[in-house]
């Protein structure tokens, strides 16, 4: 029972520690893209715990005849591929304010959204990433609905 209970202790170990990833303490950066026009953030994250941060993006957003800027919040889970490879996905959620010039109407919205990507963390403290975000808004008529974004993200590292 003891060289069970030894061994399932190893083993538990070795398979944590496997899966685990160094997250630097903060970065910052830009996340471009958007699902239909232009869309700019400026993106912090911050190390939580373990292989866990949190993600704030404040952004801006231009498609046809709509200016919208929005913040969203994302509790994101990291794992590493391979290398300096690793991959991510997250949940959360934010608000916004848009403007629809076409029929003169501004407003409000909220939205819950999820996110799952792709990162290269340099051996300079530096993130290439490349994720999805598909967002499910709620408002009177701008944001009712699926959005599917997907943006490069460039982040600095400190």
């Amino acid at each position: 029972m003891k060289n069970f209970m030894l061994f399932a202790t190893l083993l538990f170990g070795f398979v944590a520690t496997s899966f685990a990833q160094e997250i630097s303490p903060n970065a910052l950066g830009l996340r471009l893209g958007d699902s239909d026009g232009f869309g700019a953030e400026i993106s912090y994250q911050r190390y939580l715990h373990s292989n866990n941060r949190l993600e704030l993006d404040l952004g801006w957003r231009n498609s046809d005849d709509i200016d919208a800027f929005k913040l969203t919040g994302l509790y994101q889970w990291v794992w590493n591929l391979d290398g300096n490879f690793n991959w991510y996905a997250g949940a959360g959620g934010g608000l916004g304010s848009y403007d629809h010039s076409e029929i003169d109407s501004s407003g409000a919205f909220f939205f819950v959204a999820g996110d799952v990507g792709l990162e290269y963390d340099f051996d300079i403290p530096l993130i290439l990433s490349l994720d999805f975000r598909p967002e499910l808004g709620f408002t009177d008529k701008y944001r009712d609905g699926l959005d599917l974004d997907i943006a490069l993200g460039i982040r600095y590292q400190f």
